[in-house]
């Protein structure tokens, strides 16, 4: 008997302690509000009749698919979540949701995502949904995040990805005007991410995690994030540029670009601890208001582009 206790395993299954609210919180909803925003702005440039029923499935899918792909990204960097004050509230690292609880919720949440955007909408828009949760969750989550300083720049493709899968649902093809988008994010996320690594660059040192501060050191950080604010400005006014806008985008561009650049050097000459911490966190606010001021003027430019002949006609 008393071998028997020794080697007794306990069979009591265990008792899931999780709430709705930390299956929410596994979809993270900030960074899926930019994503559904971004791919309606994608879907609402693309030309051609597109069902509102068409829509709101796409639109949901690319939502669910953005939500599997943070569930994924928690339960593969529980370990991380658990040493970063930023994170450590987290489900898993608080002991809510296990892993494999969080890894059956993403792989489930992103299967039925891709499979009803494919079936229901085009297999086009399905496989680029696929192809953007797989570049999140193993290049840049498995990979690129843990392995090199420019995981940031490479893995920001897959944040930029969601208006041209938008713009491919409504046209099965994938264009200029998308890959603008695209280009729109991919440089944002840089100067954004890095300024958020500055100001908690003892947080990443402490998980672990190669950034840019912990790698190349604050300076060369603060560089870099004043390079690609002026490469984002110019890409930004490329819509305008090059005729698929009018002026009004190229102005509004130019004015949230000048308060990037503004806030971007600003970070660049405030070397002193205290002076730094307020000038990374000011740009960090702003570079959310930023992008989505920018694309709720696209938004509201393709509105009224729509609106206008029936405002001419009446």
């Amino acid at each position: 008997m008393s071998v028997l206790d020794h080697n007794a395993v306990d069979i009591n299954p265990r008792i899931s302690e999780a709430e709705v609210r930390d299956y929410i919180a596994l979809l993270k909803p900030r960074v899926m509000s930019l994503v559904i925003f971004t791919a309606l702005v994608g879907m609402a440039m693309a030309p051609g009749h597109f069902h509102w029923v068409l829509a709101i499935t796409s639109l949901l899918c690319i939502a669910v698919g953005a939500g599997a792909s943070g569930a994924l990204n928690m339960a593969l960097e529980g370990d991380i979540d658990a040493k970063m004050s930023r994170t450590a509230n987290r489900p898993i690292p608080r002991g809510r949701i296990t892993r494999p609880e969080a890894m059956a919720f993403g792989i489930t949440l992103a299967f039925f995502s891709v499979m009803t955007l494919g079936i229901l909408v085009n297999w086009i828009a399905g496989a680029l949904l696929a192809f953007t949760i797989f570049f999140y969750v193993v290049i840049y989550t498995m990979w690129l995040k843990r392995w090199t300083a420019q995981n940031i720049v490479i893995g920001g493709a897959a944040g930029a990805l969601p208006p041209v899968v938008a713009w491919a649902a409504v046209t099965g093809t994938v264009d200029v005007e998308p890959l603008l988008l695209f280009a729109i994010i991919f440089f944002w996320t840089p100067p954004h991410f890095w300024a958020l690594a500055l100001f908690r660059s003892d947080d990443y040192a402490r998980a672990g995690i190669p950034m840019l501060p912990n790698v190349a050191g604050p300076d060369a950080t603060r560089l870099q994030i004043l390079l690609y604010t002026i490469v984002l400005i110019a890409v930004a006014a490329a819509p305008w540029a090059l005729g698929y806008f009018d002026a009004v985008y190229g102005v509004v561009s130019l004015i949230l670009g000048a308060g990037m650049l503004v806030l971007a050097i600003n970070v660049y000459l405030r070397r002193e601890r205290s002076q730094s911490l307020r000038a990374t966190r000011k740009l960090f606010a702003f570079s959310i208001l930023y992008l989505f001021a920018l694309f709720a003027t696209l938004l509201a430019e393709v509105v009224f582009r729509a609106l206008a002949p029936m405002v001419g006609g009446a």
